[in-house]
């Protein structure tokens, strides 16, 4: 006999319309755990993974965000794969986005076994918690009852005081990429915030007048202070714990160059004030919010090819030199296994996934990969009425900058792909997922 969970799912995916399940898992690490920043010393905040299954004409398509720092290469394929089997979808039907908190698990299975072959006792992530963890979010995803959705909310609120760009112009002309998350200098603090997105853009699902689902998607690095190995999703996600009055879900968006540095010296009492001017965001975009009439959900998918950099330091027997030598920082040593893991990738040839969902009427969303400069968001949104840009997905390029910014000379060691070539085929590949 099928489980009235069947049942409902497979009248939900014969409607004409469709339906949305939504799940949420505790994905915190344990005391000791490794992060990004280091070994988890407290637990300051719980981490979630938040998400939701849209089951209409085809595959179902799974949306999912994780409180995590990253997840990269066979970490990620091992997250779309086992949620894949729990929706009953595809690999490339799954959207994984980070939400990129520095306090937080880094994952990529593949790098860790380089670590782990060189004899490092620094770990860079705990493989078996990752698989233990997906494991359990596939059984929430599992046990998620469709509910049937007639409208696509849409709505966006202008976020006051919280994103600058890291990018500035010196008085002497000379352009600077050093603005971070947090800074006391009040020179660069004074700077103007530059390119960002102002707008949070909040994307929800309705059965008639009551609110199924809400996400919420905004360009900024989500870190207030960090570093000392205290577990938190940070301002962004106190914010969205925050929303009672619907299942809530937060994703950044494409966030490489945009971050606090102008309203936050890291003084920690700053946590709470972002978190607050990003709940009145989150808040009024949802309240705001225009419900259109579901039009159709319709899946598409281009394949993203990265060329590998070749400046000094990034040749494979540079980086396998690096991670074998025990005199080098653990920091450069997962610098070198990180960039190694990304050259394995480019060698089985595999590309990025860049998934989208075209709601009807101009409604669409679309998952870029890894810490793609805001200026891709803007791109995107030329391709629809109401575009919604979530970023962190795919993680293992790191810095995704535009060609303007590599011809001022930005040329961050975080960045595995070619910096000349990345803006032509990330633009063609947001275009033909978008259509």
């Amino acid at each position: 006999m099928m489980r009235r969970r069947d049942l409902l799912m497979g009248a939900a995916l014969a409607r004409p319309g469709f339906a949305v399940s939504t799940f949420r898992t505790d994905i915190t690490p344990p005391i000791g755990g490794p992060l990004f920043t280091g070994p988890a010393r407290s637990i300051v905040d719980r981490l979630d993974a938040r998400g939701l299954v849209l089951h209409g004409p085809g595959r179902p398509v799974v949306a999912v965000s994780l409180d995590w720092c990253e997840v990269r290469n066979q970490s990620c394929d091992l997250w779309r794969d086992e949620l894949a089997r729990a929706a009953g979808t595809t690999r490339e039907r799954v959207l994984v986005s980070c939400v990129h908190p520095h306090d937080a698990p880094y994952t990529d299975a593949h790098a860790q076994s380089l670590i782990r072959a060189a004899g490092m006792s620094e770990p860079l992530c705990d493989p078996e918690f990752e698989k233990q963890t997906v494991a359990r979010v596939a059984q929430d995803l599992r046990a998620a009852t469709p509910v049937e959705v007639t409208h696509i909310g849409t709505g966006q609120a202008r976020v006051a005081e919280v994103a600058s760009n890291r990018r500035y112009v010196l008085p002497d002309g000379r352009v600077s990429f050093g603005r971070t998350s947090a800074t006391r200098d009040p020179a660069i603090r004074a700077m103007p915030e530059g390119l960002i997105d102002p707008w949070l853009k909040a994307l929800s699902f309705w059965n008639g007048a009551k609110a199924v689902a809400a996400m919420s998607v905004y360009s900024t690095h989500p870190m207030s202070y960090y570093g000392k190995g205290d577990v938190t999703g940070d301002f962004p996600c106190l914010a969205r714990n925050q929303m009672q009055e619907v299942f809530h879900i937060y994703c950044s968006g494409a966030s490489g160059d945009t971050m606090a540095g102008r309203y936050n010296d890291g003084d920690p009492a700053n946590r709470a004030v972002l978190a607050g001017r990003m709940q009145r965001a989150m808040r009024e975009a949802f309240q705001s919010s225009e419900r259109t009439p579901v039009g159709r959900l319709q899946f598409r998918n281009a394949a993203l090819r990265l060329a590998p950099r070749t400046s000094p330091g990034f040749a494979r027997h540079e980086m396998e030199t690096m991670l074998a030598n025990p005199k080098e920082t653990f920091r450069n040593r997962w610098n070198a296994a990180l960039g190694l893991s990304w050259l394995d990738r480019l060698r089985r040839r595999q590309p990025i996934d860049v998934p989208a969902v075209d709601f009807g009427g101009g409604i669409k969303l679309v998952l870029v990969p890894a810490e793609a400069f805001v200026q891709y968001q803007l791109w995107a949104q030329e391709h629809g009425r109401f575009v919604v840009t979530l970023g962190y997905g795919e993680c293992a390029p790191g810095y995704i900058p535009t060609l303007k910014e590599v011809n001022e000379g930005y040329n961050d060691h975080y960045c595995w792909a070619d910096m000349r070539t990345s803006e032509s085929a990330m633009r063609s590949a947001i275009r033909k997922a978008l259509g």
